[in-house]
């Protein structure tokens, strides 16, 4: 009889098992496999559970096993790779291509850099190289690079500045100050109040869908389909829904309905700018406060300018503005609630300014809010956005 060993794996719990034949009794047996790291040594018998031992040095197992030996480990790492993980009792060696190239076919090739005019919409790997996209109307690249993604063109308006040159997909926005005194405004694209009622009214997860009914069921003059492209070409998911309601918004401000919607917004703008419009915080305030909310900073020259543009009272709101534009995709509401926490940490900060910014955090997370919500969705477009709602549970 021919020593035969077969493994054999089950779904069930317990020990994993292998079918043996014993020359010696004749008998096939449920033997024991060995862990990864071991070979089977000695078989079992009617006596005796599976032998199992180490893997010696540059030999290997990867899984429960019923072999004689262990695997040799073959790998060997070709030019323009690295040992990522040295071979050990449980894995052979592996490779991997050095930092900026991939692995094609047995060659290391260097990752494909997106000209200008392109930008990375997938960065390479070890294993794939790099995606490249053209750069969409807004944005602009204007290096040779394997890793930058599109830039979107400064908004010179929202700085406070006249564009002096149209960017285009190689280029930016040129900006400078305008001479002319009646060009040069504190402007402010969406509110606090606007932004922390958007945010209340579509949650992070329904904007997708919530954006076609934005097109389709608000009442007044619709939007038309070259400024939806326009927008959604030149924002994200989140700053088309700014964008789109804003732009609704002033095509049907005459409406009654609308009206009373825009009276309430300017109602809390009100309320928000009796708590901080009267900071008088100075340019070394003001720098802390945008120093510490996260992601990317607001610069000191974006707060001389907002300073030289922008009444006392405007100072702050300007500011949270500006670090929405450099953040889109972040909330500015809950950016101000991180930056608190790390207000304290500045003694000579106002305190009467620390409070004065949780008093709006709160007004804004109040019940004005949801009460704002009801009247504009709830009584305008009727039962669409629950809908909707009640599709993405």
């Amino acid at each position: 009889f021919l020593d035969i060993s077969i493994k054999w794996t089950t779904q069930e719990a317990g020990p994993q098992k292998y079918l043996h034949y014993d020359p010696i009794t004749s008998r096939q047996l449920m033997c024991d496999l060995c862990p990864p790291g071991t070979y089977v040594k000695l078989h079992c018998t009617a006596g005796r559970k599976t032998e199992c031992a180490p893997c010696p040095d540059q030999y290997y197992a990867e899984d429960w096993n019923s072999n004689d030996e262990c695997q040799y480990c073959n790998t060997v790492c070709k030019e323009l790779q690295y040992v990522k993980q040295e071979c050990n009792n449980t894995q052979n060696r592996i490779c991997e291509c050095t930092e900026g190239r991939y692995l094609e076919l047995e060659f290391c090739l260097r990752h494909t850099e997106c000209p200008p005019g392109f930008g990375v919409v997938q960065s390479g790997t070890p294993e794939t190289d790099t995606i490249c996209k053209r750069c969409p109307e807004g944005f602009f690249s204007n290096e040779t690079s394997s890793k930058a993604a599109c830039q979107e063109h400064t908004n010179c308006s929202a700085l406070g500045l006249k564009t002096a040159r149209k960017g285009n997909m190689v280029h930016d926005n040129m900006c400078h100050e305008s001479t002319d005194a009646s060009t040069q405004k504190c402007g402010i694209d969406v509110t606090l109040c606007e932004e922390a009622f958007f945010r209340f009214a579509v949650p992070r997860k329904l904007i997708p869908k919530w954006l076609n009914i934005l097109t389709d069921g608000l009442p007044g003059t619709k939007i038309n389909a070259e400024n939806i492209e326009r927008i959604k070409q030149k924002h994200s998911a989140q700053e088309q829904m700014f964008q789109l309601l804003k732009l609704w918004k002033q095509q049907n401000k005459e409406q009654d309905m609308v009206k009373k919607v825009i009276q309430d917004i300017g109602l809390c703008e009100n309320s928000v700018l009796k708590y901080i419009g009267h900071a008088n915080l100075t340019f070394e305030h003001l720098n802390i406060l945008m120093v510490s909310l996260p992601g990317k900073k607001v610069g000191k020259e974006d707060i001389e300018r907002t300073m030289k543009l922008c009444k006392p009272t405007e100072h702050i709101l300007k500011l949270l503005n500006l670090w929405r534009i450099k953040n889109r995709d972040q909330d500015t509401i809950q950016a101000l609630t991180y930056g608190l926490k790390h207000l304290k940490a500045y003694h000579h900060f106002p305190k009467k300014a620390i409070q004065n910014l949780r008093k709006v955090i709160k007004f804004l997370h109040s019940f004005t809010m949801y009460e704002l919500y009801q009247k504009l969705f709830l009584e305008m477009i009727g039962n669409q956005v629950q809908s909707v709602k009640k599709r993405c549970v």
